[in-house]
C-alpha cells in the first residue's frame, strides 16, 4: 500500500535589460532538461516553451500509476532500469532534476510531432510564477538558480529562426498548489473534515484578476525579449495555453463513498464536492481568464481544460497498473497524490505524467499545423495520447 498525500497587442516595454544572462552559449536545445550549444548558422526554426510545471515536464517520469513497487512500480517508473535494478530520475529529467525544474524528455515541446524537424528548447521550470518569466527591469527574479526565462529566451534565439513560443503561466500566481493542499488536508482530517470548496471558491474569484495581469505581463516581456532578439511581432507564433483538469468530477470517481481508499489506494484524497468544483468551475474559470489575457496580448490561446476528461486520477474510465501493464489507452494521464516517500517526489503530484505529456505535445502539434487561431484540445475516448482532437475554443 502506498502512502498518499497530498487581436490587440498588450503594453510594450522599452527599458533596457541590465542583468546578465546565464551561460546559454548561443543557441540551445533541450534533451532531458539540458540546454546544449548549437551552431549560430542553424536555419531550422525553433519551438520554445516557457513557464511552469505543466509545460516543463513535471511528472514525466511516470507512465500511469501503481501501488505495486515491484518491477519499477509495475513498469510505470521510466527512471527504473530493469537490467541493474536501479532508479535514477536523471534518466528522465536530465540535469534539471538537480534544481527541481524537472524538464522531462517527454515535456510538451519535446514530444510535439510538429513542426517536423524543429529544434526544441524548454526553458520552463516547475514551480515558476510569472516573476520567473519577467525581465529583471519589470520585476523578474531568478528562480531555482536560473535567470529570467525571458532573458534566457532573448539570448538563446538571437540569430536563429523561431517558429513558435508557447507559454504556460498563471497557476502558481493563483496559488493552485496551496488550494489543492488545503482540500487534501480537509479530507484527511480525522474528525470534522469538510469540503474546501465553500471557502476556497470565493478566494479564487478574488485572485483571478491578478492572475490575468500576471499572464499579460509575462506575454509582454516575452514579446519584448523576442523583439530584442530580432524577432518582431508577426514573425513567430505566440501561444498561451491553459491547464488540463487533473481530477474528475464527483460522479466519475472510481472510489465511491468518500472513504480512505481514495487516500491509501487511489491517490485522490478529495471530497466529492471538491472534485466537482475543481473540475467544473476552478479549471474552466482559470481557462476563461487566461483566454482573456491571450486576447489582450495578441496571442493565440490553446484551451487544455478538457484535454484529460476521462483520463484523470481515479477516473472510472482508467485503471492503475499492476498485473496489467501501463497503457496510454487505459492508464491515468495524471500523477496521483503522493508524499514523495519512496515513490518519486511530492511535487510531481497531480501533474501530467508521461502519457499526459504526450497528449499535450499532440495538442501543441495540432495547433502548429493549423492557421493561427484559438482552439480547444480534447482526447479521443479509448484511444492513446497521440489521438488528440482540435476544435474551436469556446467564446466567452
Amino acid at each position: 500500500m502506498r502512502t498518499s498525500w497530498v487581436r490587440g497587442r498588450g503594453r510594450r516595454r522599452i527599458a533596457v535589460a541590465t542583468a546578465a544572462v546565464a551561460a546559454l552559449c548561443g543557441a540551445g536545445l533541450t534533451q532531458g532538461g539540458t540546454v546544449h550549444a548549437q551552431g549560430r548558422a542553424a536555419e531550422t526554426p525553433w519551438v520554445v516553451s516557457l513557464g511552469d510545471s505543466f509545460i516543463s515536464g513535471e511528472a514525466g517520469r511516470w507512465s500511469g500509476n501503481s501501488n505495486d513497487s515491484a518491477g519499477g512500480y509495475s513498469g510505470t517508473d521510466r527512471a527504473f532500469d530493469p537490467a541493474s535494478g536501479s532508479t535514477d530520475a536523471h534518466r528522465v529529467y536530465g540535469t534539471s532534476y538537480d534544481n527541481g525544474c524537472n524538464r522531462s524528455d517527454s515535456a510538451e515541446v519535446n514530444s510535439s510531432p510538429a513542426p517536423a524537424g524543429a529544434r526544441r528548447l524548454n526553458l520552463a521550470c516547475s514551480g515558476a510564477t510569472s516573476t520567473a518569466i519577467l525581465l529583471p527591469e519589470h520585476g523578474g527574479s531568478p528562480s531555482k538558480s536560473e535567470p529570467s526565462q525571458a532573458q534566457q529566451l532573448q539570448k538563446a534565439v538571437t540569430g536563429h529562426p523561431v517558429r513558435a513560443v508557447v507559454v504556460s503561466v498563471g497557476g502558481n500566481d493563483l496559488g493552485f498548489g496551496n488550494i489543492i493542499v488545503s482540500c487534501v488536508k480537509n479530507f484527511v482530517t480525522p474528525i470534522g473534515g469538510s469540503p474546501c470548496a465553500p471557502t476556497q471558491a470565493p478566494e479564487v474569484k478574488k485572485r483571478l484578476p491578478a492572475m490575468r495581469t500576471a499572464a499579460v505581463n509575462s506575454l509582454a516581456d516575452v514579446t519584448t525579449a523576442m523583439d530584442r532578439a530580432g524577432h518582431p511581432v508577426g514573425s513567430y507564433r505566440l501561444i498561451l495555453q491553459s491547464y488540463p483538469s487533473p481530477l474528475p468530477d464527483g460522479e466519475r470517481i472510481r472510489y465511491p463513498g468518500e472513504k480512505y481508499d481514495r487516500l491509501t489506494e487511489g491517490g485522490c484524497p478529495f471530497f466529492d464536492k471538491d472534485l466537482t468544483w475543481a473540475h467544473d468551475q476552478l479549471v474552466p474559470d482559470i481557462s476563461t481568464t487566461l483566454a482573456s489575457a491571450a486576447r489582450e496580448s495578441g496571442a493565440e490561446f490553446l484551451d487544455l481544460s478538457r484535454a484529460f476528461d476521462g483520463r484523470e486520477v481515479c477516473s472510472t474510465t482508467t485503471v492503475q497498473a499492476g498485473p496489467a501493464r501501463p497503457s496510454g489507452r487505459t492508464s491515468e494521464w495524471v500523477r496521483f497524490v503522493t508524499t514523495g516517500v519512496g515513490q518519486g517526489q511530492r511535487q510531481e503530484s497531480l501533474h501530467p505524467n508521461h502519457y499526459g505529456q504526450l497528449a499535450l505535445g499532440a495538442c501543441l502539434g495540432l495547433q502548429l499545423t493549423r492557421s493561427p487561431a484559438d482552439h480547444r484540445c480534447t482526447n479521443t475516448p479509448g484511444e492513446g495520447p497521440r489521438t488528440m482532437r482540435l476544435g474551436p475554443a469556446p467564446t466567452n
